[in-house]
């Protein structure tokens, strides 16, 4: 199996029901909208568990993929795959305290702390893509 892929696929698939579930909520389809939301967060959950299999499973046999490239462009990745670990460390609890006030039907508090969330959440699924394009896609032969 291709993790790596994998992983990209579910964060691609990810920022897509993020996105989907934005559009269905301004136009006031709330149903639509948490089961949007719902498969959203069971996407990035899939992620996180492969991911973290990856990690701790796989790359251990296989070694590390590492960035061919130097310079710029190699800071360019280095900045990005930063912010995208650390954001993604801290969205866990934002995302779990968002479905939370929705369970709760805290309406005002939901829609504020998602106006928080909903960005690094979107950005952490994209940058997951862009890594793995960095990483596997245009990162040169080995």
């Amino acid at each position: 199996m291709n993790w790596p892929l994998s992983n990209a696929i579910l964060n691609g698939t990810s920022a897509l029901l993020l996105v989907s579930g934005l559009v269905a909520i301004k136009s006031g389809r709330r149903d639509l909208h948490q089961r949007l939301m719902q498969l959203a967060t069971i996407v990035s959950a899939l992620f996180l568990a492969g991911y973290l299999y990856y990690h701790f499973v796989v790359q251990p046999v296989l070694g590390p993929t590492p960035f061919r490239h130097e310079g710029g462009i190699k800071t360019a990745y280095l900045v990005m795959l930063a912010s995208h670990v650390v954001l993604a460390i801290v969205n866990v609890p934002l995302v779990l305290r968002v479905l939370w006030l929705a369970h709760k039907e805290r309406w005002d508090d939901h829609k504020k702390l998602a106006k928080i969330t909903f960005p690094i959440w979107m950005y952490v699924s994209v940058t997951g893509v862009l890594v793995y394009l960095a990483l596997y896609v245009f990162n040169g032969p080995a």
